[in-house]
């Protein structure tokens, strides 16, 4: 099984049109185009009855009192953990593809709605709702994607994974609030074959400048 997407190549920069924050030329962090990517796959295994995707970003600092402080830098060598951005699943087996913004276009204060989305998929809250929940601006329920918003000062620059997986069930017995964490288990023993793609993206301009 194989996934891609046209848009970067394989473990390179994610271009800033697909993240929820951008950096400005005079250096303030606004909010990006937040489009989800155009993704294609193939060579699905047989008996395959349902996809589902996950984006996760596992530099993540698990230390945040340093986090978006002007004048501090997150340490690259803090432990970091997973965040997951992207928890779609039930996308029907023929289905071959999205379009670039077919999911998502534009930050959504408070959370995009769901479960149900397109192709009759299903799409469960990425890790925003957490980390915006004591934000009255912005505090909700968030589903389906949203994009990169690295820390502005972490000296580590971040990697984000698409996983493909191509499961034995036409549907997920999932209901509620679901999460990535969720996903992974409600799917244990039913995957099939897995793909994966990556990119990588950060707000720190002493990084962006070093490229």
């Amino acid at each position: 099984m194989r996934l891609w997407t046209a848009a970067w190549s394989n473990g390179d920069a994610i271009p800033a049109k697909y993240a929820a924050g951008r950096l400005e030329p005079d250096g303030r962090v606004v909010v990006g185009e937040n489009l989800n990517p155009p993704l294609a796959w193939a060579d699905l295994p047989a008996g395959t009855r349902s996809l589902a995707l996950i984006c996760h970003d596992f530099d993540v600092p698990g230390v945040a009192d340093d986090v978006n402080r002007p004048g501090r830098e997150v340490s690259a060598e803090l432990p970091r953990v997973e965040f997951f951005h992207w928890v779609l699943f039930d996308l029907p087996p023929q289905l071959r593809g999205m379009a670039e913004g077919e999911f998502s276009r534009g930050f959504v204060p408070g959370g995009k709605p769901g479960p149900e989305t397109l192709h009759g998929a299903r799409q469960g809250l990425n890790d925003f709702s957490a980390w915006f929940a004591g934000d009255p601006a912005l505090a909700g329920r968030y589903h389906g994607y949203d994009g990169p918003w690295p820390p502005f000062n972490d000296a580590l620059v971040h990697h984000y994974v698409f996983a493909l997986y191509a499961l034995d069930l036409a549907r997920l017995p999932l209901e509620g609030s679901i999460t990535g964490a969720r996903l992974r288990e409600a799917m244990h023993g039913h995957v099939l074959a897995t793909a994966t793609f990556s990119g990588t993206y950060t707000l720190n301009r002493r990084l962006l400048d070093a490229q």
